[in-house]
């Protein structure tokens, strides 16, 4: 993956979440087993240590992570409004000044775009969008506005940004399209019932979504996070994908 055809303000270098795995497998007694303040999820010794028993899901379980808002497992989240004001955990998705509309992660300091469930709305949750950017030099720009979404001929990532922009999202116009590994570093790979934590990223499908990041090896692809399973993979620049968009800080 390269991102030399990417602005360098997107390579970010900020921390990066755990994920979200917080059970141990193939260990002494035969069966999956959580982590938790009293388990320490001993595995067999030919399996050596396992992801649940080290980083911030395990200090989670444990009650020993410290954490500026609330979240699943090691995952750090604050509700932000539509003004950019911090909410606490029992806001609501709504379209005033005050109601909630974006989640800041507060682990990576990135903003993230709450989808709604309004198909007239510009950031409903079924909208589908092109991989494109008109200033890419790496397989060219991509496929200009092949997807399905409020307003016709505006269906691609680049466009997508663009109308976000031009009318402020939660006291922001610096929205932009995620890297693979930023949105990569979204998911909750330890989840059964779809890969992101829904009490801050309601109407989530279970799809692909694309990154801004074009792929190396063929260039008429981009990288994209499936928020199935959380696994990443790459499809053709012209498929009709879901977007999520971030920016950097409060």
């Amino acid at each position: 993956m390269s991102l030399l055809t990417l602005p360098a303000a997107w390579a970010q270098t900020n921390p990066v979440n755990d994920s979200g795995i917080d059970f141990c497998r193939e260990h002494a007694s035969g069966a999956d087993t959580a982590i938790s303040a009293s388990t320490t999820c001993t595995p067999l010794p030919t399996h050596g240590g396992q992801d649940a028993r080290y980083g911030r899901d395990a200090a989670a379980a444990k009650g020993v992570l410290p954490k500026v808002g609330a979240g699943a497992k090691g995952f750090d989240y604050t509700k932000i409004s539509h003004s950019g004001a911090t909410l606490p955990a029992s806001a609501v998705l709504g379209t005033g000044a005050g109601d909630w509309a974006c989640t800041y992660d507060n682990h990576t300091g990135l903003m993230w775009e709450v989808k709604v469930d309004d198909a007239s709305h510009l950031r409903h949750k079924d909208h589908t969008y092109s991989w494109y950017f008109s200033a890419n030099s790496h397989g060219g720009p991509g496929v200009a506005s092949s997807g399905a979404c409020l307003t016709a001929g505006r269906c691609d990532t680049e466009k997508f940004a663009q109308d976000v922009n031009a009318v402020g999202l939660c006291g922001h116009n610096d929205w932009r399209l995620p890297t693979m590994q930023e949105l990569y570093n979204l998911a909750d790979r330890g989840s059964a019932t779809g890969a992101i934590d829904f009490d801050y990223f309601p109407y989530t499908p279970a799809m692909q979504f694309w990154s801004a990041s074009p792929m190396a090896r063929v260039a008429g692809n981009a990288w994209t996070v499936r928020f199935l399973d959380g696994a990443n993979g790459w499809t053709s620049r012209g498929g009709a994908l879901r977007v999520r968009l971030v920016r950097t800080g409060l």
